[in-house]
This record gives C-alpha cells, structure tokens and sequence, in this order.
C-alpha cells in the first residue's frame, strides 16, 4: 500500500500528472482543485494517495490533505460510487464544498458533478450525513486552507498573472493555464518570464 508520494512533476495532464519520485515517474488521477492549484512541470508536490487494484490496472489517485483522502474514502464507501466518480464530485465541489452540501441536503449541488444522478446524490447525503458534524466541519475547513497554503507554494499568484495575461491576449482560459503549466516551474523567475515561456507553447 503506498500512503503517499513525495517527488517533482514531470507532466500534467487533463485529469492526472506524472510523479518522479527518486527516478520512478507515478501517473496519478488527482482532482480538478488541486490541478488548477499547481505552478507547473517541476515543482515538488506531495499527495496523498489511494490505490486501486483491478484485474487489468493499478489506479492511484492522489489528494493535496489527508482530510481530501479521508473524504474521497467516505465517497467511495457509498453504494454506487467508485473512485472515479468520488474523483468527479471532489472535483466539481471540493472536499469543504461537498461537506457542506451534505449538511444542508443539498441534493441538486452534488448532483452537478458528472455522472452523478439525483438518486445516487440523495444517496451520498443518507450515508455521510451522520458521519460529519457541523462544528467539525468549519475545523476542518481551518485545517485544510492551512495545509494548501503549505503544500502550496507562493507561485500561485505568478501563474494566475500569467493567466490572466495569457486571457487578455485572447486566449481561452483552459488553454491558457494549460501553457503555463507546461512551463517548468524552476526555470523562471517572475511573471513576465513565465509569461514569454508560455507564449512559446501557444505558438
């Protein structure tokens, strides 16, 4: 059982990234969140992962905090629901997000993730509702924006300017921020920089 992966990206794609860890490149489905969190190629991450054993793959699916795993865990345990689509909803609702639409019976909110039905969202609500406490919720919620900004860097604001650069120009937003992405995070030092890197992958 791997309980996480410590290592540099090596590449980003739609749903996953590739992890080196000590010359061993692991692909990981991670959610949406925590993609549109990432500076790029190069940067140190540390996820924590679950594995999924099937008869034709291994699946590993990483989470920035322990509190996104054990949420992602609760999801999957529900009938119905499998990791990809516990995958999905963390991506369209966030781990906080999903807590709160569940306290709330929020039915209609968790059922915008995809592949996610009214039937199977009521479903999720029934069996995780007794397992999360309000109080606890606002906690965790404390905990895990002190645990982004820490697995984090400080880039982020350098790649939304660039972004948003990138939008300014014309660009669409998704294939903006995916040629900032493809720039290596160690080999800039600014903004500006970063913008002219990611020029070069539009062309």
């Amino acid at each position: 059982m791997i309980a996480f992966l410590k290592g540099t990206i090596e590449d980003i794609t739609e749903n996953s990234l590739v992890l080196d860890v000590n010359g061993i490149g692991y692909e990981v489905l991670v959610p949406g969140q925590l993609l549109d969190m990432l500076e790029g190629i190069g940067q140190e991450l540390k996820v924590y992962t679950y594995m999924q054993v099937r008869e034709d793959a291994v699946v590993l699916f990483g989470f920035l905090t322990r509190d996104d795993l054990a949420m992602f865990k609760m999801l999957i345990g529900v009938n119905g629901v499998g990791p990809k689509a516990g995958l999905g909803i963390l991506s369209a609702l966030g781990t906080e997000e999903l807590r709160f639409a569940v306290l709330a019976d929020d039915a209609k909110r968790i059922a915008k993730a995809p592949g996610i039905g009214a039937k199977t969202a009521q479903k999720i609500i029934l069996e995780l509702k007794d397992k999360l406490d309000l109080a606890e919720v606002f906690e965790q919620k404390l905990n895990a924006d002190r645990q982004q900004e820490a697995a984090v860097s400080a880039g982020s604001g350098m790649v939304q300017d660039a972004v948003e650069a990138l939008v300014a120009l014309g660009y669409g937003s998704t294939e903006a921020l995916r040629a900032v992405r493809a720039v290596k995070a160690d080999t800039v030092a600014d903004s500006e920089q970063l913008l002219k890197e990611a020029l070069k992958h539009m062309l």
